[in-house]
């Protein structure tokens, strides 16, 4: 197996040290890190350069980068990682594991960093949810081969719910692997924007979804625009 790692961006300078250091064990070990810049306006590129084998400029949008990294990428393995987004430290080797036993693709479980107490409740039903449906959200780590990302055309062109239309694609495919090596994802839009509100917002837009909303629309509720 030769991994990619391909993260999209967007003005992540701040915090994209964090993410990218810890890292720089799995480089050692053969794994290819892309990250692709949807544009970023605060230096997130230069910040990313010495941590990554290759930065590329992509159009803005997640789906778009996470496409544009992976065909990029020189990996026959492809995990997509968010910019806020801790892998653990032995990452790479459970993916391994995961495709030796047969899976073309999966998710890790996930924790949540930060201060509000129901933030490791929210990361309990999260995971939950994914066994139950075989649907990850972006924010989990979802991998693939690339002969299986190839298979279902790579993540949709639509500005949001591209990560849940993947995974319906790559159910036809093959059932997810679940990997009990937690990822650790920022719980900052919970805690900006309130844990209930995000709650129900994100519930809201997952059931518009299913009944057929415009990924367009639901990006402008979701993002207030």
């Amino acid at each position: 197996m030769h991994l990619s790692i391909v993260i999209p961006a967007y003005n992540e300078a701040t915090g994209l040290p964090a993410t990218l250091l810890p890292l720089q064990a799995m480089r050692s070990r053969g794994v290819e890190i892309v990250l692709a810049d949807g544009g970023s306006g605060d230096g997130t590129p230069a910040v990313a350069k010495p941590w990554a084998d290759q930065v590329i400029k992509a159009p803005k949008g997640r789906a778009r980068q996470m496409n544009a990294g992976a065909a990029a990428a020189h990996g026959d393995t492809l995990l997509f990682l968010h910019a806020d987004c801790l892998l653990p430290a032995d990452g790479d080797e459970w993916i391994a594991i995961a495709l030796a036993n047969g899976r073309t693709w999966g998710r890790f479980d996930i924790g949540i960093s930060g201060r509000h107490p129901f933030l490791p409740v929210i990361a309990w039903f999260i995971n939950r949810r994914s066994r139950l449906t075989g649907i990850a959200t972006g924010d989990q780590g979802i991998f693939a081969t690339r002969e299986a990302w190839q298979q279902c055309g790579g993540f949709p062109d639509q500005p949001l719910m591209e990560d849940v239309e993947f995974c319906k694609r790559m159910k036809r495919i093959s059932p997810p692997a679940r990997l009990p090596a937690v990822l650790v994802t920022s719980g900052r839009r919970w805690e900006r924007r309130g844990v209930w509100k995000t709650i129900w917002l994100m519930w809201r837009l997952r059931l518009q979804y299913f009944l057929g909303a415009d990924p367009a629309l639901l990006h402008a509720s979701y993002y207030g625009r």
